[in-house]
């Protein structure tokens, strides 16, 4: 792991700078690249725009490790509240959830209850919920409320990381149940003998894991998102699919908002079906490190941003 990457991971763990820095003027300018605002408003806007350019939206509302159980059941309602404006506004726009979000540290039996609150709104809504995957001490729980939810609801999909050593076993213990995947890189901090240190190594892994998805495509059994902003994976990707015979539509690319989406764009253009991330809220310091750590490039766009 580089040395900047593990920095801005450490960073995102830092309680005191999660505290000040949000408060500061050019660090709400910097994180706008990544974010439409703060507010669902924003990001229903965001969606609305990309769709007018044939791409797809799925929301997230930033924060996790939430221990109020209270506050996780405002937030439930806040996902079945946006759900009902994307409705309104008639925008293909999906959900996705932290399970620590909605209570996940405190119990899994109500991070269980809350999700199930929002899946009963969002199949009365005609709508699709992600769960998203969080570092590696919640795989096995993570993985578990899965299983429980997709028994009584089909409108659910699961987030896999492919820099986890374990992630080819999951997949495959996952794949009966004809899930929804979202394939992605993963963006924690974590010990080597659970994740893969070498970019190298976890690329490959992408793409192991991709042709079993490709795989459950073919015969059916899996709804696929393949998420990176990497062109040559992505490219690929698109190759062991044609190969398959499967056709460029059967299978969604996606992206986080700000990030490479012109390519995304170009692709979707092409024939693709693309959906774009957009975050939203007040709590996006952990999730904007993170997205840093990732392609540390990224800071020197902040800094023309900040200081141009």
């Amino acid at each position: 792991m580089g040395l900047v990457r593990t920095l801005l991971l450490q960073a995102s763990k830092n309680r005191w700078m999660r505290e000040r820095l949000p408060q500061f003027g050019f660090a709400r300018r910097a994180v706008k690249r990544f974010m439409p605002g703060e507010d669902v408003d924003s990001a229903l806007r965001a969606a609305q725009e990309l769709q007018s350019e044939r791409v797809a939206a799925f929301v997230t509302y930033l924060g996790e490790n939430v221990r109020d159980v209270n506050q996780t059941r405002r937030i439930a309602q806040q996902y079945c509240d946006a759900m009902e404006k994307i409705k309104a506004a008639g925008i293909d726009c999906e959900i996705s959830v932290k399970p620590t979000q909605v209570g996940h540290d405190i119990s899994t039996e109500l991070s269980y209850e809350n999700i199930k609150t929002i899946l009963r709104a969002a199949s009365r809504l005609g709508n699709y919920v992600w769960i998203d995957m969080e570092e590696s001490d919640y795989v096995d729980t993570t993985l578990e409320l899965y299983r429980r939810l997709r028994k009584d609801y089909a409108n659910v999909g699961i987030c896999l990381q492919c820099y986890l050593r374990r992630t080819g076993d999951d997949l495959k213990a996952l794949l009966p149940l004809k899930p929804g995947i979202r394939l992605v890189k993963g963006a924690y901090r974590e010990p080597a003998d659970r994740a893969f240190p070498r970019k190298k190594d976890a690329d490959e892994n992408f793409l192991a894991l991709s042709a079993l998805l490709i795989d459950a495509i073919h015969k059916g059994n899996a709804r696929v998102g393949f998420a990176t902003h990497d062109e040559k994976m992505l490219a690929k990707v698109v190759r062991l699919a044609r190969d398959r015979a499967i056709s460029d539509d059967s299978y969604e690319i996606q992206m986080l908002y700000g990030i490479r989406n012109a390519a995304l764009h170009k692709l979707a253009g092409a024939g693709h079906r693309g959906r774009i991330l957009i975050s939203y809220g007040p709590a996006w310091y952990p999730w904007y490190m993170r997205r840093l750590a990732e392609r540390p490039a990224n800071i020197l766009f902040v800094l023309r941003n900040v200081f141009g």
